[in-house]
């Protein structure tokens, strides 16, 4: 399994703790960056890069770690392809990839400790889809495109 990882400098430090992880399980990662705690980046700059690298196949998965995990997740799934998940905690990261499919892991570097952090990544690499029922849902969500056509009514 190939992985693309990325971080801004609010993530950078869990990121770090997340690779070596990875280099101890043998998986085989790219680091899209950044390269310090201390370098001020936009976690767009991040962001996209990894996520268009699991769309295009490049990769299989996808790791984002900014301060929250918020940004990067809302850059990565404007990804066509993309669904990536924010996670917290080992039971999200085992249902986002049972019933969702999700192909990014988003977390936040100053929410999560490095050793939840290791757990959720443990749990989402090595959860396999389950299809089924949930096939069709994202098969919704694949096919959904939007002209704003939510109007809001008074």
């Amino acid at each position: 399994m190939k992985i693309a990882i990325g971080s801004d400098h609010g993530g950078y430090e869990l990121k770090k703790r997340i690779i070596n992880y990875l280099e101890e399980s043998r998986y085989n990662y790219k680091d899209f960056g950044c390269r310090s705690s201390s370098e001020s980046v936009d976690y767009p700059d991040i962001a996209f890069p990894v996520a268009e690298a699991v769309a295009s196949g490049e990769y299989d998965r996808g790791i984002l770690i900014c301060g929250t995990g918020i940004g990067v997740s809302i850059c990565a799934n404007r990804v066509k392809g993309v669904r990536c998940a924010l996670c917290g905690d080992v039971v999200s990261a085992e249902l986002t990839r049972k019933h969702n499919d999700s192909n990014v892991l988003a977390m936040g570097g100053r929410i999560i400790g490095s050793e939840v952090a290791k757990a959720i990544v443990r749990k989402w690499l090595s959860t396999e889809f389950e299809g089924g029922r949930h096939e069709r849902r994202l098969s919704k969500i694949a096919n959904h495109s939007s002209s704003n056509s939510y109007k809001q009514t008074k």
